[in-house]
C-alpha cells in the first residue's frame, strides 16, 4: 500500500485535435430581415457556434434602440448604417475601419469572414489588412447581373472590377455553385472554393402539407398550385411567373398562383394578375406550410448565385420548375425531381409547364423524389465544409 501511494501519477496532457476558432463574421443583413444572404448565413453561424467556435458578429444596427447581445461564446458589434434606396427595411453599413481596428485590437479573431462587400464589408477588409488579420469572404448576389434590371447596365463592368478586387484581397472566396466559380475565374477573381447553401430538413418537409391552407387559396385536391417565394422585384424575372400562370388558365388547368415575399414589384404584379394570391412576408414556419402544399415551384429568376428557394421546395417535396442555371443546375435532375429549361427563353419555360402538367402521374412521381434528392445539402455537411476551409486558411497564412 505504501508502495503505491508513493509511486508517482503520470497524467497525459491530451490537446484537442481540432482547437476552437475565435471567427469574427461581418455582414451588413441579419435576421430578421428576411433575405437570402440572412437566413443562409445566420444558420452557418449557428452551426459553428453550436460546434463551440467564438463568433463576433459584426453588422449595422437595425434599429435605433437595438442593443448588442452577448453570451458566453458570443458578441455582437453593432455599427451604424443607412437604409438601402428602394428596400428602406434593409441597411447598408457605414466605413468603420477605425472601429474594428480597436475592436480586434482589444479582442483579437482567428479569422475574419466577410459576407457582404458593401463599405461596412470593405472597412473590415482593410481593418483586418492593418492587424495582419487572415480574411475569408463569401460571394452571394449577382450585383453585377442586377444592375441590367434597374437600368444601369453601364455600370457592370466597374461594379465587376470591384468586387474583383475587394475579393482578391481575401485568402478564399466562397462561391455556391461550380457555374458561378467558372464564370467568376474567367472574369479574372482568385482563391475561389466552391462552398453550396444548406437546406434544414427538419423544417421543411413534406409532412407539413396543409389541406387547411390550400383551402384559404380556394384550392381542393384537383387544383394545381403554383407557388413563388422570395423577394418581388424587377431582378426576380416574376412576370414569368405570370405569364405561366395565365398560359396554364388558358389551356383549361385548374390552376392557383401564390406569392410568398414582399418587395417593390408587388403592385406591378398585382395589376398583372389580381387572381394571385399574395401571401406578404411570412415567417419560417409559415412558410415551410406553404412550400409544402404546393403542387410546382416556378423558379423563374436568372441572376441568382445560388437560389437557396430551390432547395427549399425540394425538401418540402415540392419538384422545381427552373431555368438550367445556379442553384437549379445542381440540384435538380430533369424529370426526376423537377425540370430544367436549357438557355434563357421565357417561352420554352411556359411550354414545359404545359408539357408538365398534362399529365398529374409525371408530378406525383417528381413530388415522391424531391424530398429525398436534397440530403447532401443538409447544413450541417456545409458547415463542416466550411470550418475545415477555415482551417487550411489558417494553416496557409
Amino acid at each position: 500500500m505504501q508502495e503505491l501511494e508513493s509511486a508517482p501519477y503520470l497524467v497525459e496532457n491530451i490537446e484537442p485535435s481540432e482547437p476552437r476558432l475565435r471567427i469574427a463574421v461581418v455582414t451588413e443583413t441579419w435576421p430578421p430581415e428576411v433575405n437570402g444572404v440572412a437566413l443562409t448565413l445566420s444558420r452557418l453561424v449557428r452551426e459553428l457556434s453550436e460546434r463551440q467556435h467564438t463568433i463576433q458578429l459584426i453588422r449595422p444596427r437595425q434599429q435605433r434602440h437595438e442593443t448588442e447581445s452577448h453570451r458566453d461564446g458570443w458578441s455582437e458589434l453593432l455599427l451604424k448604417g443607412m437604409p438601402i434606396p428602394r428596400y428602406p427595411d434593409l441597411k447598408l453599413g457605414f466605413p468603420s475601419k477605425k472601429s474594428l481596428v480597436q475592436a480586434w485590437s482589444q479582442k483579437r479573431p482567428d479569422i475574419v469572414h466577410i459576407a457582404t462587400e458593401g463599405p461596412l464589408g470593405w472597412s473590415a477588409l482593410r481593418a483586418a489588412r492593418v492587424l495582419r488579420l487572415p480574411v475569408t469572404s463569401d460571394f452571394r448576389t449577382n450585383f453585377q447581373s442586377y444592375s441590367h434590371h434597374y437600368g444601369i447596365g453601364w455600370l457592370q463592368k466597374p461594379i465587376v472590377a470591384y468586387l474583383r478586387k475587394f475579393h482578391n484581397r481575401t485568402l478564399c472566396t466562397m462561391v455556391p455553385t461550380q457555374a458561378m466559380h467558372e464564370q467568376l475565374h474567367r472574369l479574372g477573381f482568385l482563391n475561389l472554393q466552391v462552398v453550396a447553401r444548406g437546406v434544414d430538413s427538419h423544417m421543411f418537409t413534406p409532412s407539413k402539407r396543409s389541406l387547411a391552407l390550400r383551402s384559404t387559396w380556394q384550392a381542393d385536391e384537383n387544383t394545381l398550385v403554383l407557388l413563388s417565394v422570395g423577394r418581388l422585384a424587377t431582378e426576380k424575372n416574376l412576370d414569368l411567373s405570370v405569364k405561366t400562370y395565365l398560359a396554364l388558365k388558358q389551356n383549361k388547368r385548374r390552376v392557383k398562383l401564390v406569392f410568398c415575399g414582399d418587395g417593390p414589384y408587388r403592385s406591378k404584379l398585382q395589376a398583372d394578375c389580381p387572381d394571385a394570391i399574395f401571401m406578404g412576408m411570412v415567417t419560417h414556419a409559415q412558410l415551410a406550410v406553404a412550400y409544402a402544399s404546393a403542387d410546382l415551384f416556378l423558379f423563374t429568376s436568372l441572376t441568382e448565385t445560388f437560389g437557396n428557394v430551390t432547395l427549399e421546395a425540394l425538401a418540402s417535396g415540392t419538384p422545381v420548375l427552373a431555368f438550367d442555371c445556379a442553384a437549379a443546375k445542381e440540384v435538380i435532375e430533369d424529370e426526376h425531381n423537377g425540370w430544367l429549361v436549357a438557355g434563357e427563353d421565357p417561352q420554352a419555360y411556359v411550354l414545359r409547364a404545359l408539357a408538365i402538367t398534362q399529365k398529374s402521374l409525371g408530378l406525383q412521381q417528381a413530388r415522391q423524389h424531391a424530398s429525398k434528392s436534397i440530403q447532401k445539402w443538409e447544413w450541417r455537411a456545409i458547415a463542416n465544409q466550411v470550418e475545415s476551409l477555415f482551417r487550411r486558411v489558417l494553416q496557409g497564412a
